[in-house]
């Protein structure tokens, strides 16, 4: 995992930018540099959505109470997303988070309540790889995800049988986050994302099991997550995924 260095920068009054208006959703479409990434603090306010399409953006302390989902879309390479509550997501396919890019660090945040109402498949996070590019060196760190209908986060390289095939998704970090699971048979799933790290992490109850591996997720390496008792298998593997694979031995399929 190459750590992605932020540099800390002044808060920026553009944070509602001419981009953003009363009642609409937060777009920020301005980046910054590798030395001066550009960030768009909230000290807690309140918008309805964030969408970031730039590079070199922290995005810190917003609060989005029932947004439209996805409450928050990153669509950029090396952005932060922190320290943020999402409540409630509405519409769509219920996403409290979605994200496309490399090196994007997502840490600190709550994401609440989101529901499969109306055929949705609400998770805490997600990313796949159709008509939107992979997503490689991603960590995601220190979130909460609470009462959350589908899985605390699905991802789907370009070439797990719906993708466009294009390039490969690879180097995530799940560390140290809180994953409640209410509906979904599993907490995290993985499908065609490769080298993958799941340390640190508390899986409440819910779930058939916390970890599907699939359709060529390999390299994978868990250790040292807080496993409820009423899951019975932590990791759920298929025969693809097995190649340098460590951790608890697979119990289940994924």
């Amino acid at each position: 995992m190459r750590t992605l260095v932020l540099a800390v920068t002044a808060v920026l009054a553009a944070a509602f930018a001419p981009s953003a208006h009363a009642g609409s959703r937060l777009h920020i479409t301005a980046g910054g540099t590798p030395d001066h990434p550009r960030v768009y603090s909230g000290g807690g306010r309140s918008v309805p959505g964030i969408d970031v399409d730039a590079d070199w953006v922290v995005v810190d302390g917003f609060t989005l109470e029932r947004p439209s989902a996805p409450g928050v879309e990153i669509r950029g390479n090396h952005v932060t997303l922190k320290n943020t509550r999402i409540t409630a997501p509405q519409g769509g396919d219920g996403d409290g988070i979605r994200f496309f890019g490399d090196y994007l660090a997502i840490e600190h945040n709550t994401i609440s309540q989101t529901s499969n109402r109306d055929g949705a498949h609400a998770d805490c996070m997600q990313t796949f790889s159709s008509d939107s590019p992979p997503s490689n060196h991603v960590r995601i760190e220190g979130n909460r995800c609470e009462k959350i209908d589908n899985m605390c986060l699905m991802a789907e390289g370009p070439n797990d049988g719906e993708g466009d095939g294009k390039g490969h998704t690879t180097d995530f970090l799940i560390k140290d986050n809180f994953c409640e699971t209410l509906v979904a048979s599993q907490t995290l799933m993985f499908e065609d994302v490769q080298q993958a790290t799941i340390t640190g992490n508390t899986f409440a109850a819910g779930p058939d099991h916390a970890i599907g591996l699939a359709v060529h997720s390999t390299g994978a390496h868990v250790e040292g997550n807080r496993v409820d008792p009423s899951i019975p298998c932590e990791v759920g593997i298929d025969d693809s995924s097995r190649e340098g694979y460590t951790g608890p031995e697979p119990a289940c399929a994924p």
